[in-house]
C-alpha cells in the first residue's frame, strides 16, 4: 500500500467484495453513519442496514447495501462482515418493485405464524433494499 489509501473488504457469506487504495469510506453504524480515512484510529462497529460507500479514484466511487454485521478498522485494512452485500449498481429498480409486490403477497397469504415471520423478514428485507436505490 501505498500510503494514499486502505484496503476494504466486505464479506457475507455468500461472496466477498475487495477494494485497494480506498480514500474514504462511509459505513451506517447503529449509532449513525461514520467515516473511514487513512490512518483512522483502530475500532469496532455494529452496523446496521444501509448503504456503505467507497470512495477510491483508482477503482471508482461504489454503493452497497449491507445488512447488519460489524466493521472492523485496523491499519490500513477495514474489513466489514455483513449478512448481506448487495451491489446497488446491479440492482434492476423493476425487478425489485415485483419481488417487494410478491413479498407483500406472500405476507397476506401466510398460512400460519412461522410463515408470517418469514414473508415479512423478506418484505422488510426488499424495502430496505427500496430505500437505499432512492436518490437522497
Amino acid at each position: 500500500m501505498s500510503g494514499n489509501g486502505f484496503h476494504f473488504n466486505l464479506v457475507c457469506p455468500e461472496f466477498q467484495l475487495g477494494f485497494d487504495e480506498v480514500e474514504m469510506a462511509v459505513i451506517p453504524g447503529v449509532e449513525g453513519d461514520f467515516g473511514i480515512l487513512p490512518s483512522h484510529a483502530p475500532m469496532v462497529s455494529m452496523l446496521r442496514s444501509g448503504v456503505v460507500e467507497v470512495h477510491s479514484s483508482k477503482e471508482g466511487n461504489k454503493r452497497i447495501f449491507v445488512r447488519d454485521g460489524f466493521a472492523e478498522v485496523l491499519a490500513g485494512d477495514v474489513v466489514v462482515l455483513a449478512e448481506e452485500i448487495v451491489l446497488l449498481d446491479d440492482l434492476d429498480a423493476g425487478e425489485l418493485a415485483q419481488k417487494i409486490q410478491n413479498a407483500r403477497e406472500d405476507v397476506a397469504d401466510a398460512k400460519d405464524e412461522e410463515a408470517l415471520e418469514g414473508a415479512k423478514a423478506n418484505l422488510e428485507r426488499l424495502e430496505q433494499l427500496e430505500q437505499a436505490i432512492k436518490p437522497n
